[in-house]
């Protein structure tokens, strides 16, 4: 029995082998791994000039880019993306919300807007995060960063990067003031300031710092020499001396009536206004100025509310005024 169970074996053990030899053989396939880290962001793209409506945006590598104007709500792009006409692609961008404060980081990955000519054009995502809501353009602020790879990271795959630190409130009314003063190159284009970036000096990161008074020591005062006193001279009577006749009075001769000099009249007073803020809706500019007593002007797409002033005192009273109803970034305007 034995023998028999050996040659059982002897049989099996060749089948056995056929069966495990091609399972063994085969050797594992690496799946594809995607790009992920810094060499995810790379080639950027630059590109050559090209022509949208008209205008001809030459794209640039500006490493110090920081400009404001306004942003355009788009119906492309996943994520918190956007849209720039010249800066690099990809790169990633601080953009601060100049009615609030409120800043978000930013992916751009294609041209545009190609539809306007706004300064950015935000995913509808990035719009909801910097807290937009409807389709007017929004008044902002633009400033390339270089984010740390773990909020790239994010960006790249959808997500969100954290918010950041809100914008002090003396920096957010330079900001605002920048482009209220801000002339559009066409009647057709938004306003939009570059504060740095093409020779301009940045501006600053905080608080404005009030100039310190100089002050220069004052030398104590030489003591003054003694007075010379001159000698007492005696006082001597005056001679005396006859008294002439008196003369007859002569005739009085008739009192000259001279014409009145005319009056100076007042001089006109300055023509001054007071430049409250400018909004891209009409409405809301009628608003601003049913509440600080304005007129609304046109100014291109957008609607500049302005209070005139006769003089320098009316226009300190009205800039005091706008302030007041919460309009910090108001301005006078001389009108010469």
């Amino acid at each position: 029995m034995k023998s028999a169970a050996k040659a059982r074996l002897a049989l099996l053990a060749p089948l056995a082998l056929g069966i495990a030899g091609p399972a063994c053989a085969r050797a594992p396939v690496p799946a594809a791994v995607a790009p992920y880290g810094p060499e995810a962001d790379y080639p950027v793209t630059i590109g050559d000039p090209y022509v949208i409506g008209g205008t001809t945006y030459t794209p640039s590598d500006t490493l110090n880019y920081d400009a404001v104007g306004y942003a355009r709500a788009g119906a492309q792009g996943s994520g918190i993306s956007g849209a720039h006409h010249t800066l690099p692609l990809p790169c990633y961008v601080e953009v601060t919300a100049l009615d609030t404060g409120h800043t978000i980081l930013l992916r751009l990955d294609r041209r545009g807007p190609m539809g306007g000519k706004q300064l950015i054009e935000l995913s509808p995502d990035a719009w909801a995060q910097l807290g937009f809501t409807g389709g007017s353009d929004a008044p902002v602020r633009v400033r390339r960063v270089n984010p740390p790879e773990a909020e790239r990271a994010r960006l790249r795959t959808g997500g969100r990067a954290p918010d950041r630190m809100e914008t002090p409130v003396g920096l957010l009314t330079a900001l605002r003031r920048k482009l209220v003063v801000a002339t559009p190159a066409a009647p057709d284009e938004p306003p939009s300031a570059l504060l740095t970036g093409a020779g301009q000096k940045p501006i600053a990161q905080g608080l404005p710092v009030a100039p310190q008074p100089v002050t220069h020591a004052i030398p104590p005062a030489k003591p003054m020499p003694p007075a010379m006193v001159a000698p007492l001279k005696p006082v001597l009577p005056p001679p005396v001396v006859a008294k002439p006749a008196p003369k007859p009075p002569e005739p009085k001769p008739a009192p000259k009536v001279e014409p009145k000099p005319a009056e100076p009249k007042p001089a006109a007073a300055a023509r001054m206004s007071v430049q409250v803020a400018a909004f891209s809706t009409r409405d809301h500019a009628e608003k601003a100025a049913a509440q600080v007593g304005g007129k609304v002007e046109p100014a291109g797409k957008f609607w500049r509310v302005r209070i005139p002033a006769n003089g320098e005192g009316q226009a300190k009273a009205a800039l005091a005024k706008a302030k007041q109803a919460g309009y910090a970034g108001a301005l006078i305007l001389h009108h010469d």
